[in-house]
């Protein structure tokens, strides 16, 4: 069990929430991975235990480590973990696991990453990779959340897109005016001619559950194949989540 210690935390809004940690030497992982990750002992205050997956938002060449997460009230983890702040303890299981990695995927001219809400935490991890720019030519972030203050990375995306020309982020807001609103699904063929195309296109999914659900349900019917850590695929799914 990896212990590190908090050294930032940023609060975008009452759902949303950031926090960077130290990184331990022997600390390993593959962009687009998820960790186990939770607090010590005594702050459950009575209650049980309990470890989350948490994709990191951090590369693997980073020399810190961090995790995006939203906030539900009544959460066994989450309503604790958003009271952290600077010099606090997080406890990390050291076997990172996840579907979400470049590896994972067929070759093709296009990457495209559709995200949710906090969904976006593994996409940052990779498109800030300088190997996945030399893996694809086109690399699309879509991504929606509710209000435009859970945009939580646009900034950083956009000091990227001037390294990286390849890459295009679409960003979409579902609950509010926005220049984009709407969920992505709407602006996916102003960017990609005839929508997803097999065989140009590779996917990875990080959303609800419901999005993870539709999107297999909409690849399958299609002929995609779905990849994972054994065999490439023409799609790939993330299906950890937090409360």
């Amino acid at each position: 069990m990896h212990s590190v210690e908090v050294t930032s935390v940023t609060h975008y809004n009452d759902r949303l929430f950031s926090f960077t940690t130290n990184r331990p030497r022997t600390f390993r992982f593959k962009n687009g991975e998820f960790a186990m990750i939770g607090l010590p002992e005594e702050k459950y205050k009575g209650s049980k235990q309990v470890f989350r997956a948490y994709s990191l938002v951090s590369t693997n060449y980073d020399d810190h480590i961090e995790f995006l997460s939203i906030k539900v009230p009544n959460g066994p983890l989450t309503s604790i973990l958003q009271q952290v702040q600077e010099g606090d303890e997080i406890l990390i299981k050291p076997k990172t696991v996840g579907s979400l990695v470049i590896d994972y995927l067929k070759p093709t001219e296009n990457l495209v990453m559709l995200a949710t809400g906090t969904g976006i935490a593994p996409f940052m991890s990779i498109i800030n990779d300088f190997a996945t720019y030399d893996k694809f030519e086109n690399i699309y972030l879509f991504h929606t959340v509710r209000s435009a203050n859970e945009l939580a990375y646009i900034e950083q995306i956009d000091n990227l897109i001037e390294i990286f020309p390849k890459l295009k982020y679409v960003d979409t807001v579902s609950q509010e005016q926005y220049i984009r609103q709407g969920r992505f699904w709407n602006y996916i063929p102003n960017f990609l001619p005839g929508g997803l195309t097999k065989g140009r296109d590779s996917v990875m999914v990080c959303g609800s559950p419901d999005l993870n659900k539709s999107c297999r349900t909409m690849f399958k019917s299609l002929g995609w194949q779905e990849g994972n850590v054994g065999e490439n695929g023409d799609f790939l799914l993330e299906r950890a989540f937090a409360d």
